[in-house]
């Protein structure tokens, strides 16, 4: 069997337990998936590739140049899905100026007071809020984008609503955190009985070692960990039709 991102990380007591347990099976993505493309913006990954150390001085959530080292990958999919005529999903997040609805997300680093409109404050002269997608993976007109407070892309948004409107039964999931949002959505689509397929390359986390405990975790349990490359050849299999929006002002 081929190596896996986690194996260097598992024991040799780990390894065999998966292997004896049964976890792990290839579950199988649906036939009428959406691309979910999980807070890719530019408090995730920065304006440029630079080391997570350098990175984070400016922007404390950025991930550095894992980051950058996904988004060709999340590239591929969404212009091949799009292609096909598949949905694409993307989420961000959202807070106000003043930061009051921030709840949790103060309790637990030191820097949370820098999560304002515009990101960190040595940021505010780029004009760049940090919950902007990024420019190299952009929504398009017909394109979905679910602006949300928690993890999950699930909780408290209309996501579900959406893939019933579409007719989706199953998710491609790609972005950030894999250890956060990621993982989170994913849990939450298990939940609802929702298929899915995770673009391993198309993943990133702040920590190596998060990311691919995580990869792991999820691919034994909730959902399937392909490369991009099998994502793709997966994609080019659906043909199905969906309740696409037009992308057009009403009446238009």
């Amino acid at each position: 069997m081929a190596e896996r991102i986690w194996d260097k990380f598992l024991t040799d007591r780990d390894k065999a337990v998966f292997e004896q347990s049964g976890f792990g099976a290839k579950g199988g993505g649906g036939k009428k998936p959406a691309l979910l493309i999980i807070d890719v913006n530019y408090a995730f990954c920065g304006e440029r590739p630079e080391p997570i150390l350098d990175a984070i001085k400016k922007w404390r959530t950025s991930c550095g140049e894992e980051a950058w080292e996904s988004l060709p990958h999340i590239r591929k999919l969404v212009d091949r899905c799009r292609a096909k005529g598949i949905p694409v999903i993307y989420t961000t997040g959202t807070v106000r100026d003043d930061g009051w609805d921030k709840g949790s997300w103060a309790w637990k680093s030191s820097r949370s007071t820098e999560d304002v409109s515009s990101g960190a404050p040595e940021a505010r002269d780029t004009n760049r809020d940090g919950n902007d997608i990024m420019d190299e993976i952009a929504p398009g007109p017909r394109d979905i984008v679910i602006r949300k407070h928690k993890p999950s892309a699930f909780s408290s948004t209309m996501l579900t609503a959406f893939l019933n409107d579409l007719g989706a039964d199953s998710l491609i999931v790609t972005g950030t955190t894999t250890s956060g949002c990621v993982r989170a959505s994913v849990i939450d689509a298990f939940s609802q009985n929702i298929r899915v397929v995770i673009a391993e390359e198309a993943c990133f986390d702040r920590s190596q070692a998060s990311h691919a405990i995580n990869l792991c975790d999820m691919n034994a349990k909730y959902a399937d960990v392909v490369s991009t490359d099998e994502a793709l050849a997966y994609v080019e299999t659906i043909d199905a039709d969906y309740n696409l929006p037009t992308g057009k002002p009403l009446g238009a």
